[in-house]
């Protein structure tokens, strides 16, 4: 008989001890190798850690918003000069300026300017933590370009998302949900599901869609007959048939995001129905965020979700809020538009702060482009919209170490051009990077042949846009 004592002996006089050695190995290079959405250290000192990212999908008219331009309303109805140098959608017949329909008025102590149908954003509270950045350009007058440029650095599609870079820089603080959210409301934006891809980035990065209604996500719950016990066996043996096809395929980055996608999904299950759920808030919470009013019930709803989901440790969140494209009835489509965002916005800004959250959460509310002073006409039935302009617009921040109360830049008369603090998209992407404590020049990924990052070529930082 053999004793304990001599079998031990035995196996470290034998192949038995290099093979336990190597199994110690793989356990601690397991260990080692962090999950592609574990949590990193900013690579430069942050400001936030992380962001709403609030797309109006249409591109809203800056003069009727956030930008007021009074000689507008003296030049109405009168013959506009084109300017040859820019770029803008072909026209065929006479052009007209049009003079804004909406007053604007100064707002809380820092005398911030904004459209009189902004109710809930001039209080004083929400006001004075607005940034209002007015020498922005774009890159592009088309809609799906313009979309693509704003959401992932290149007016071609098929980059990364704005989201997916940060989450691939810094990964989620919650490894129950997705470090990217998306959520549109009612449409899904020109260009679709490029917006928020992840490009050539590995998929673990790419956004998750929560759907506007029904369950934000397909299956959710598993089937009545299933268990978790029952889910819980399937993955493992599942796991286990890929392991053993990714040893032999270790260059198999799909394998391993799919993997790991599996077991995202299985913890999802636990984690998102409790977020959805918006029975724990108060009531006057949910009447703060608008959800009581058929207007704004919709875009407050997801505005809510974004909080909590950033509460939660979630990265990026971005919503769309789409029909901003005015060009006709400009006043009527304008307000309505307005009211539906207004009061959640509004909310969500002191909401965050109220929380303590706002200082570390970078609040963004940008369309693709801005709109030319003039109609544009492109066959309106009525001569009161305008036309895309990718040479002014305005960007409105809060939070994440902007400056609050600050208008930073400037637009010219009319509002035609970007005159003051002039500066690209692609430079306020390098900005909000380094809000959250990324360089986007260290920020890369090697794919075709090149290091690539979001600005494409790099970009300057916007140092007014910092506090």
């Amino acid at each position: 008989m053999t004793t304990r004592r001599e079998l031990l002996y035995g196996l470290g006089a034998s192949l038995g001890a290099p093979a336990f050695t190597a199994l110690l190995a793989d356990e601690a290079r397991a260990a080692a190798r962090p999950a592609p959405l574990a949590p990193k250290k900013p690579m430069l000192e942050a400001k936030a850690k992380a962001c709403i990212f609030i797309v109006l999908e249409g591109g809203p008219g800056h003069m009727d918003t956030f930008d007021p331009k009074p000689k507008l309303n003296e030049f109405h109805l009168t013959e506009s000069v084109r300017d040859p140098n820019q770029v803008l959608v072909e026209v065929k017949q006479k052009t007209y300026y049009v003079g804004s329909p909406f007053g604007f008025r100064k707002t809380g102590k820092s005398g911030l300017e904004m459209c009189d149908r902004f109710i809930h954003l001039a209080a004083a509270e929400v006001a004075d933590e607005l940034c209002i950045y007015r020498g922005c350009q774009a890159q592009s007058v088309n809609h799906p370009d313009a979309l693509y440029h704003l959401n992932t650095g290149s007016v071609l599609g098929g980059d990364p998302g704005v989201g997916s870079w940060v989450t691939y820089g810094l990964g989620t603080l919650n490894r129950n949900l997705p470090g990217y959210v998306v959520m549109t409301e009612l449409a899904y934006p020109q260009g679709g599901a490029g917006n928020w891809s992840n490009g050539f980035l590995p998929a673990h990065y790419q956004g998750t869609t929560l759907r506007a209604s029904g369950s934000p996500i397909l299956d959710l719950e598993p089937p009545k007959w299933k268990t978790r016990e029952q889910q819980r066996r399937g993955l493992d043996a599942l796991a286990e048939l890929n392991r053993k096809h990714a040893a032999k395929h270790p260059s198999h980055d799909e394998l391993a995001a799919r993997m790991e996608n599996y077991e995202l999904a299985f913890r999802m299950q636990s984690e998102v129905p409790d977020i959805i759920d918006l029975g724990a808030e108060s009531e006057k919470t949910k009447t703060a965020y608008g959800l009581d009013e058929q207007e704004t019930r919709a875009f407050g709803r997801q505005c809510l979700l974004a909080r909590r989901l950033v509460e939660k440790g979630v990265r990026f969140v971005q919503i769309f809020s789409g029909g901003w494209d005015s060009h006709d009835f400009l006043e009527r489509n304008h307000s309505a538009r307005i009211k539906s965002v207004d009061k959640p916005i509004a909310a969500l800004i002191r909401d965050l702060k109220a929380r303590g959250m706002l200082d570390e959460t970078l609040v963004v509310c940008s369309g693709e482009f801005g709109r030319t002073p003039d109609n544009n006409r492109r066959g309106g039935v009525n001569p009161n919209g305008r036309g895309h302009n990718a040479d002014a617009m305005v960007v409105v921040m809060a939070g994440g170490g902007t400056p609050a109360g600050a208008a930073v830049g400037a637009t010219d008369e009319t509002g035609n051009r970007a005159v003051e603090v002039v500066h690209p998209l692609r430079d306020l992407h390098v900005t909000w990077l380094r809000l959250l404590g990324l360089d986007d020049n260290k920020l890369t990924y090697f794919h075709g042949g090149r290091f690539k990052q979001l600005s494409q070529v790099g970009g300057q930082l916007i140092p007014e846009l910092i506090a």
